[in-house]
């Protein structure tokens, strides 16, 4: 059901928004700081508990600030006064009264999202679920499997555990955090967690109705290490990351032999430079780093000269579908296995731009900024457990070499099935280097700004590798 502002309600849809004025704001993912966001219901959707306990509605607002015009989802329910303890309470509307609690931590909306999703489903306990703080741009659920004596109730469901994302801010289009695991899956590449359920919706966009992915739920791996998680602790003890990094690098390579075949694209026009294209955009990244921090104006000289080079570079891998914000935050590590994760791209960005075609080697380029991040972050140590500038140095280095050495590998071996123009190693060893030199200073700049806007003690970490690259 769609309900449009204005429209009779008995649940009073814009008394419910002007409650959550008070409540969006401490929300980690919502995306106006800062500043008071102009809140407008667009629409809404009931959903049905099938155990009826709650009113399920997920409503649909606009929150509108400078620089920010986005549709925003959120589920909530309405119970009687005296209700469940344990879920998130947003506070009381109506009269009689009612009280509106969080949906996402309310076994009454994931039963219903369960009941109204596509997909093969899982035979999971939403009364034991829980939250994840983590996450800033969305909001996961753990919801564990059903105890043994239950699993004849589910109905011949695949078996739990398994993870609810619920996307906060919409885009019109198929989500690729939806498409992307699915079509890997079918592909049969196994370093994905499998897609067990996924609901589509529609919402008001300005003058049209929009329609996309409302959430999707997947495979949880239980018991995996946080690829960050486990990089940090291992460059706090000391211990090197190489032989993790070159198992992940052949992962990554497998990926992007899956992306490729699961999800080919056309090749490019051959009146497009692509080199060109490399080149400007880093020009254009470093305008925009520039104008944010400063201290960057001292690199404007060496920036040129390494788009110059890069854009004389005269044959590039042919562009694929790539995973576009891959880092080691994005990777499981599991039974002695290596997993991918969270291909949505930037939840802010349009989905045309999060399913562009480009370079694989861009994700590879994202991975190797990681391990600066995880060496600082974990206080890499030398031998005798004390943390230092030439430690960190070397527990990067190792940890970038494995990560090349093992997709390099990884990709070679494979090159009769993917072709030798979409084999990042049929190209010169020197225009591979020249390429992720190029493509490691962009995301370098781009850290650079996010930190100084967010976390000033960290720039330093993108400015080390600014100057790195730029030697």
């Amino acid at each position: 059901m769609m309900t449009t502002p204005g429209a009779p309600d008995d649940l009073a849809d814009e008394e419910l928004v002007r409650l959550l004025a008070d409540w969006l704001p401490e929300r980690r993912w919502f995306p106006v700081k800062g500043v008071v966001a102009a809140l407008d219901l667009v629409g809404a959707r009931d959903l049905r508990d099938p155990r009826d306990e709650a009113r399920v509605r997920i409503l649909f607002v606009r929150a509108t600030a400078p620089g920010t015009d986005v549709v925003l989802q959120i589920p909530v329910t309405l119970r009687t006064p005296g209700g469940r303890d344990g879920i998130t309470r947003i506070g009381v509307i109506g009269d009689p009264p009612l009280e509106v609690h969080d949906g996402c931590g309310d076994p009454a909306f994931l039963r219903a999202w369960l009941a109204a999703a596509d997909g093969p489903g899982a035979a999971v306990d939403p009364q034991r679920a829980r939250v994840l703080t983590g996450e800033q741009s969305n909001t996961s659920i753990v919801l564990p499997a059903l105890d043994a004596g239950e699993d004849a109730a589910a109905g011949g469901l695949p078996p739990g555990p398994a993870i609810l994302k619920v996307f906060r801010t919409l885009s019109p289009g198929d989500n690729p955090d939806v498409d992307v695991p699915r079509a890997l899956a079918a592909h049969g590449w196994r370093h994905v967690p499998r897609p067990l359920g996924w609901l589509d919706g529609t919402w008001p966009d300005r003058s049209e109705v929009a329609e996309g992915h409302l959430a999707v739920l997947s495979q949880f791996l239980a018991g995996a290490q946080d690829g960050f998680e486990l990089a940090c602790a291992m460059a706090g003890r000391g211990e090197s990351f190489a032989a993790h990094a070159r198992a992940l690098g052949g992962v990554v390579a497998g990926m992007h032999g899956a992306l490729a075949a699961a999800l080919p694209v056309p090749p490019p026009p051959a009146t497009v430079h692509r080199a060109s294209s490399v080149a400007q955009a880093v020009r254009d990244r470093f305008r925009w780093a520039a104008a944010a921090v400063p201290v960057l104006d001292k690199f404007a000289g060496a920036v040129e000269d390494l788009a110059v080079r890069t854009q004389h570079l005269d044959r590039l891998p042919a562009p694929q579908r790539i995973h576009g914000d891959l880092h080691l935050g994005q990777a499981l590590y599991a039974d002695d296995l290596w997993f991918i994760t969270d291909f949505e791209g930037e939840p802010l960005a349009p989905v045309a731009a999060r399913t562009r075609p480009d370079l694989a080697l861009r994700d590879v380029a994202g991975m190797l900024r990681s391990f600066d991040y995880a060496a600082a972050v974990g206080a890499a140590s030398g031998a005798d457990g004390i943390p230092d500038e030439a430690a960190a140095q070397a527990w990067t280095d190792s940890a970038r070499q494995g990560l090349l050495v093992g997709y390099r590998d990884a990709r070679l071996s494979a090159r009769p099935q993917d072709g030798a123009d979409g084999d990042p190693d049929a190209i010169s060893l020197e225009t591979r280097a020249q390429l992720l030199r190029a493509l490691e200073l962009d995301k370098a700049l781009y850290e650079a700004v996010y930190e100084a806007r967010n976390r000033p003690a960290w720039l330093p970490i993108p400015l080390m590798a600014i100057t790195r690259l730029l030697a």
